[in-house]
């Protein structure tokens, strides 16, 4: 074989070492995943039916010589806080939520202090000696009762460490360390027990101490051989990190004095097409990497030996979308955290709702629209609940706080699922923590088995599963979990610890996975992305209570021994690869920026002969406009949804100044008839406001239209007022809140806006004014005829307000923003239906258009009442010509307005102007 792979050559010494005799072998290999790759190798270079070997992955053996088993992460901070509460005095003990802040990085040390084989005693008071030196002890007067307690909890490490490591033993179950521990104690009795020819130990690096101990012991006693995956480059060079763990085991181990070290390759120097890539951000990467994936099954190569290999687990999610549809069989084999977990989400917020519900009231369980609305829209619920109806209810009818029984009332016919999410949480907590669990089983009933995303979300449920259940187990033991608020924050802590595992066809299709999968694999191509510093490599995180450098002092691994396995992982990816892609994230700022990766620019610098390498920056392709403004022409149908309204319900004039503002945004609401989606008002919105002030006016003038005004009529308006704008508010935004906060100063804000009107009415009065108010909120028609027209056209609309002041008639418009006098004066009829800035004049003069043949010969005037500009009172239109203002709408000036009100509704109606989005800036 011309360039044979790591299990390949594994594969054939076997053969020529044992024949058929295969079961006569243990493999051990770094990890589960690689045995079945191997037995694949084995089954290629056989030719007969033989008994495949025992092949199993280092912890398993580990375990199997210490006769102990692993136990869960989550189990072990719960069995470590039964062993702080026995031995911490009570007056001092942490609540179990602050516990595993700190507690889940000190055991992360209890293991390394057992896999290196230290001694724990030495290690703990070499710790306490530090502190008490950084904290003064020998000034005891100075020491406060803080410093005193973070005292005695390092004088206390050892007897927590010593007794969680006997109550693991006596259980038989322990964390890593102490179960490598225990093997290195045991290994004499493992080794004489031994029946089999031979343990082979195949593609290790980096070992922790106690792995040294034991291979080195069943190597000297003949019952062990070590097959390395190292290449000439990385071992014969002193400064490379990718040999820097195997170059000291060949140096050190005594057992490589009549052993043969096997094996050194020298397939890095061997040809590669290397390609290195940078882009912007991580959605860039993923993009680029589906077109890779794309361009290699064009290319006629099959995917089995293509690797895409994530340098960060949140690339998953953006990768798989990314993803060209002609890949066919995909495996996943990478770990991926809890914190993106759509189920771990979803179980999140029902935490919050249900006891943010408990803690508004303990009696009516108030439920809050927000948290209501993020339980029925996720994406794991939406499809099998059926809550439509009820999410537009809520929206509709601004419902910001309603009780179970207003939920379920609205929802109607409810299923098993609905009653699941949203029944009343229990005071117990097992109750809960089984409801939890009730619902995942269900939601995972709604999935089915051929479709690639359920099986995605198939193994998100069951990762948050296995802790909800974890969870009801402890439930019993820990009476610590006796209410919500607690339980909420042990979930928290835990589900950090439950990683999702996805399972796949592993020896089809392309292989998607992360750094530490690849060990022991070899590919043709292969695609890594993040080569970034921080990501690839990691970077210089330190989570532990042992300082940097007593670890170096002490031979625990640093962030130096971290990058070196990096390293390693890297190099051997491109070790017998033969295309090679790697992409950075060419942004030097946010979240997930940082320089390019140092192996990458190692890599440059150390370049092999025999390796054709390119660096090369991908940009998204920037058009020459930021943005193309849609361009909508008028087909028929659209001329004839024209006809329909303009022969209808008429144009009115806030639908004439919505095209001369963005003739899209009419196309739209007019003739697509799509508005916006109705959504909660938490507060109440300027539209709203403006709403509920007209309606306000309305109610308070409405019994007095056709008579004139008096004083009398002004002072019963003014003592009603609070009255009827409260059921103006209770009536517009039906069952929001309006008793508190931004709604409570609305309210306030409507109030005093109609007060200070009836104040400048009763002022107006009391100057002798003569008024008497004709219409109020009512809509007014006139159709539009002219030959310059294709057809008669209907304009219609509604009018605030019409009265009759001192024997003219004023037509009058309520707005709720600022509006100034200046923005009411027309000096020239060019340009006036194109520009934005007239809609208010526009809108004035149409409404004159249509009143005009009720006015009986009376001079109209017609203007607006700004809220924001009260001081101002009544402003009207004016046309200012030269040295001459006419505030009054004759029948010149309307008819000048008529010509080009005709030119606007032509320009609508013309099938040759497309409607044109208007940009603004």
């Amino acid at each position: 074989m011309a360039n044979p792979t790591f299990l390949d050559q594994l594969s054939a010494t076997l053969l020529q070492h044992y024949g058929n005799n295969l079961n006569d072998v243990t493999i051990i290999l770094p990890n589960k995943r690689a045995r079945i790759f191997l037995i694949e190798a084995l089954k290629r270079h056989l030719d007969a039916t033989v008994f495949a070997p025992e092949i199993i992955s280092i912890e398993d053996f580990i375990q199997e010589v210490a006769g102990i088993r692993s136990i869960d992460t989550i189990e072990l901070l719960f069995e470590f806080y039964t062993i702080y509460t026995e031995l911490t005095p009570k007056e001092k003990q942490q609540p179990f939520e602050t516990f595993a802040n700190w507690a889940k990085t000190l055991l992360q040390d209890f293991n390394e202090i057992d896999r290196y084989l230290l001694p724990p005693e030495h290690v703990f008071s070499y710790l306490k000696d530090i502190e008490d030196i950084k904290h003064w002890s020998l000034d005891l007067d100075s020491q406060t009762d803080m410093i005193k307690n973070y005292l005695e909890f390092w004088a206390l490490l050892p007897k927590y460490y010593t007794t969680l490591y006997n109550h693991l033993k006596e259980k038989g179950t322990g964390h890593q360390g102490l179960i490598y521990k225990e093997a290195v104690a045991n290994i004499n009795h493992f080794s004489e027990a031994f029946q089999k020819k031979q343990l082979i130990f195949a593609g290790f690096n980096a070992l922790n101490a106690a792995e040294e101990k034991i291979i080195q012991h069943l190597m000297a006693s003949g019952q062990g051989s070590v097959y390395w995956d190292i290449d000439r480059t990385f071992l014969n060079d002193p400064y490379h990190d990718a040999g820097l763990f195997i170059r000291k085991f060949k140096r050190n181990w005594k057992q490589f004095n009549t052993h043969a070290f096997n094996w050194v390759s020298d397939a890095f120097s061997e040809p590669k097409n290397i390609q290195i890539i940078g882009t912007p951000k991580t959605v860039g990467q993923a993009k680029i990497a589906g077109e890779i994936v794309e361009r290699i099954q064009q290319s006629g190569q099959s995917l089995d030996k293509t690797a895409l290999v994530l340098g960060e687990e949140n690339m998953l999610v953006p990768m798989l979308y990314s993803l060209p549809n002609t890949v066919g069989a995909l495996n996943i084999t990478m770990g991926y955290s809890s914190r993106n977990n759509p189920a771990q989400i979803l179980v999140q917020k029902l935490f919050k709702m249900h006891t943010n519900a408990l803690n508004r009231s303990q009696t009516s369980y108030t439920l809050y629209y927000r948290e209501v609305l993020d339980v029925l829209n996720h994406p794991l619920v939406a499809p099998y609940l059926g809550a439509s109806k009820l999410v537009d209810t809520i929206n509709k009818n601004n419902i910001t706080f309603f009780s179970l029984n207003k939920l379920f009332e609205i929802q109607g016919g409810h299923s098993k699922l609905f009653e699941l999410l949203f029944n009343r949480w229990d005071v117990n907590t097992g109750n809960v923590l089984q409801r939890l669990s009730d619902t995942l089983v269900l939601l995972k009933s709604f999935l089915g088995n051929d479709n690639e995303q359920d099986k995605i979300a198939k193994a998100f449920l069951y990762s948050i599963f296995k802790v909800i259940n974890k969870l009801i187990n402890y439930y019993e033991q820990h009476p610590q979990m006796s209410n919500l608020a607690i339980l909420q924050s042990v979930y928290k802590q835990v589900v950090d610890l439950a990683e999702v595992s996805f399972e796949g066809e592993p020896l089809s299709g392309l292989q998607l996975m992360g750094v530490l999968e690849s060990r022991v694999l070899d590919f043709d191509n292969v695609i890594i992305t993040s080569m970034n510093e921080g990501k690839f490599p990691a970077g210089k995180t330190q989570n532990s209570f042992i300082p940097y450098d007593v670890k170096r002092e002490l031979n625990l691994p640093t962030y130096k021994e971290k990058d070196a396995i990096y390293s390693y992982h890297f190099y051997h990816l491109l070790m017998r690869a033969k295309n090679i892609y790697l992409l950075y994230n060419t942004e030097s700022e946010g979240l997930d920026a940082g320089e390019r990766s140092r192996f990458l620019t190692q890599l440059e610098i150390e370049k092999k002969p025999n390796h054709n390498l390119t660096s090369v920056i991908y940009n998204a392709n920037l058009p020459k406009k930021a943005y193309e403004p849609m361009v909508v022409p008028k087909s028929g149908a659209v001329q004839q949804r024209l006809k329909e309204i303009a022969t209808g319900k008429g144009f009115s004039p806030s639908a004439l100044t919505g095209y001369i503002r963005n003739p899209m945004q009419f196309y739209y609401q007019r003739v697509l008839r799509i508005y916006e989606a109705d959504e909660v008002e938490e507060s109440i919105a300027l539209n709203t406001l403006g709403t509920i002030i007209h309606g306000a006016l309305e109610e308070l003038y409405k019994p007095y239209i056709g008579v004139f005004l008096t004083l009398e009529h002004i002072a019963a308006m003014t003592t009603i007022t609070n009255e009827v704008v409260m059921q103006q508010f209770v009536a517009e935004y039906k069952e929001g809140e309006i008793k508190k906060g931004r709604n409570l100063l609305a309210f306030e804000v409507a109030k005093r806006n109609v007060h200070n009107l009836l104040k400048q009415e009763k002022q107006a009065l009391q100057a002798d004014d003569t008024v008497k108010v004709i219409a109020l909120e009512e809509t007014y028609e006139r159709w539009l005829e002219d030959d310059r027209l294709p057809y008669a056209v209907k304009i219609a609309g509604n009018i605030d307000r019409i009265e009759q002041r001192n024997n003219k008639i004023r037509i009058i418009d309520y707005k709720t923003g600022k509006v100034d006098k200046y923005n009411l004066v027309l000096k020239t009829w060019e340009g006036l239906t194109t520009e934005v800035k007239n809609e208010k004049i526009i809108q004035l003069l149409t409404y004159v258009f249509m009143y005009q043949p009720h006015a009986s010969g009376m001079a109209i005037e017609a203007g607006i009442i700004s809220f924001k500009n009260m001081k101002s009172g009544f402003m009207p239109f004016s046309f200012k010509e030269g040295s001459t203002t006419m505030d009054e709408v004759d029948d010149n000036l309307l008819e000048a307005y008529k010509t080009q009100l005709i030119v606007l509704i032509n320009q609508i109606l013309n099938a040759e102007v497309p409607f044109e989005e208007v940009i603004t800036t």
